[in-house]
């Protein structure tokens, strides 16, 4: 009922929303104009047509194709239409998006139900339909653009892979990276998390077998005990105070203990034990995700880049100032939360707890983003210029207000990075919340341009792990969520400007 109820909540936003963007917007707008010929190019078979600009594979053409090839007999029989290349206009393509859309909201629900299973389904309603309003997923479902089936796919490979089918969540890894080309890390950060649930949950099997092991001896050395104590009572042995040597200790297989506090190091090394042990299984059941990453490295090594087209607009580089933006502007998504007085005095405390450790940490996060602030935050061309993009009027009333402005905002970074490991770290193990830091900063370092497009697979992924109960949080989530909507979505389509050097109506957009 859950999943019903939360695809028909995103259907009664998606379908009004649309209408009314096309009939404001019914021209294809900024990247648009790239994806949507090429698109149109498919649909008249023209499969070798390809448009040096686009930067992205062509996977979100195919998924477009899929949705205009169901809506053609139906349009065709109520003669709306009479070829299929007048089905494939801007806001049939603009639809595949909607569908992915409702279709990526049943996946959230999914995940959420897998992950916290004893939660009920008005909890788990309310949290996905919260998701489904992220800004920025919410903002691209109504365009033309990779985001909304870049996240569908990654998600649906996420769940595949916590149900333990393998192969299916290879597929649609996959299909993933052939609509944004990061999405390879998130595949080998999906690989790595079922590898890890593996070794850790075949330790848990070993943990219980070596308990019921050791409970039967201790019964066994009880009985033994009772027995020779009621004999006592009828003669005395020199032998009563002697103890069995083989029940003085009981060798543990098990090298980790998933009911206690364990190091990172602790893990990594049950991990590898594990891994070794189950090495030929863990091969066969992976194989599939190791075959998709040599044929995204043969294509890099062919391509002479990750990009397509535009290679010098996105050249690689050590952008490590993202990482910094993208913890404080998930903290800021997760205001609520993060913001609290109850999470700053939990971290003061266990900061105060742990003194000398907890200190060093603290200097260390801030010399690293000091340096990060200093020697590598990246002003794109396209941001100085380009005044359509939020980004483009944060970058200059806030970064670069003043030049000491990107140094004081770096306790508020350090603060957002500590909070997200603190919450993510009440529900996942070190080892992959290490894993996630390094794959959010593998997609995120080398892109040279601010765009908050790119943060959206790594804010999903950190709030789905994060250790939200408190049905109030989700609820102003929610309401800042809707208020944000509102405001970008009003701006788009009223708020409409024109530049001087180029004609054409000029929008804002995320």
């Amino acid at each position: 009922m859950g999943r019903i109820a939360v695809a028909a909540i995103v259907s009664m936003w998606v379908i009004p929303v649309s209408i009314l963007v096309n009939r404001v917007v019914p021209d294809p707008y900024m990247d648009e104009i790239f994806h949507i010929p090429q698109a149109q190019q498919y649909c008249k078979g023209n499969f070798k047509s390809w448009d040096p600009m686009i930067t992205t594979p062509p996977g979100l053409y195919y998924l477009s194709l899929a949705n205009v090839a169901s809506l053609f007999p139906g349009l065709f029989f109520m003669q709306s239409v009479s070829s299929y290349l007048e089905v494939c206009s801007t806001a049939v393509l603009r639809s595949t998006n909607g569908v992915l859309a409702v279709l990526c909201s049943f996946v959230i629900y999914e995940i959420i139900t897998h992950l916290r299973p004893a939660l009920d389904d008005r909890k788990a309603t309310l949290q996905a339909v919260v998701l489904a309003l992220y800004p920025l997923h919410w903002f691209f479902t109504f365009l033309f653009y990779t985001d909304v089936a870049s996240l569908t796919a990654v998600l649906a490979m996420y769940l595949a892979c916590l149900k333990k089918r393998y192969q299916l969540s290879a597929l649609l890894g996959a299909l993933a990276v052939t609509i944004r080309q990061t999405n390879i890390i998130w595949m080998l950060f999906v690989a790595c998390t079922g590898v890890i649930d593996i070794t850790l949950s075949n330790k848990r099997d070993d943990e219980k077998v070596d308990d019921s092991y050791v409970s039967v001896r201790k019964i066994n050395r009880l009985t033994s005990t009772s027995r020779v104590t009621m004999g006592s009572n009828l003669r005395k042995r020199k032998s009563d105070g002697a103890v069995d040597k083989s029940d003085i200790s009981v060798p543990r297989t098990s090298t980790f203990s998933t009911t206690q506090k364990s190091g990172l190091l602790d893990e990594t090394r049950a991990i590898t034990l594990t891994l070794w042990h189950m090495k030929w299984e863990i091969l066969v059941s992976f194989s599939p995700f190791f075959l998709a990453l040599v044929c995204f490295v043969a294509f890099v090594y062919w391509n002479g880049s990750v990009v397509l087209g535009a290679k010098e607009a996105h050249a690689v580089s050590p952008h490590f100032a993202q990482i910094m933006y993208f913890s404080l502007v998930c903290a800021l998504f997760m205001a609520p939360v993060h913001f609290s007085l109850g999470q700053v005095a939990t971290l003061f405390q266990s900061f105060w707890k742990n003194k000398p450790l907890g200190f060093f940490q603290v200097l260390m996060a801030l010399t690293a983003c000091f340096l990060s602030a200093y020697f590598f935050s990246i002003a794109h061309p396209y941001l100085l210029a380009d005044n359509r993009h939020y980004p483009f009027y944060l970058w200059r009333k806030v970064i670069q207000a003043h030049w000491l402005m990107k140094y004081l905002l770096i306790p508020l970074y350090v603060y957002s990075w500590f909070s997200i490991f603190s919450t993510l770290g009440k529900t996942r193990r070190k080892i992959w919340i290490l894993a996630y830091f390094l794959a959010t900063a593998a997609v995120l370092v080398p892109a040279p341009l601010i765009e908050f497009r790119y943060y959206t697979i790594p804010f999903y992924f950190m709030i789905l792990h994060s250790d939200i109960n408190e049905n109030q949080n989700w609820l102003l989530m929610g309401v800042q969520y809707i208020a944000l909507n509102i405001f970008t979505m009003l701006m788009f389509l009223f708020r409409s400007f024109h530049w001087d050097h180029e004609p054409g109506i000029q929008r804002f957009i995320w």
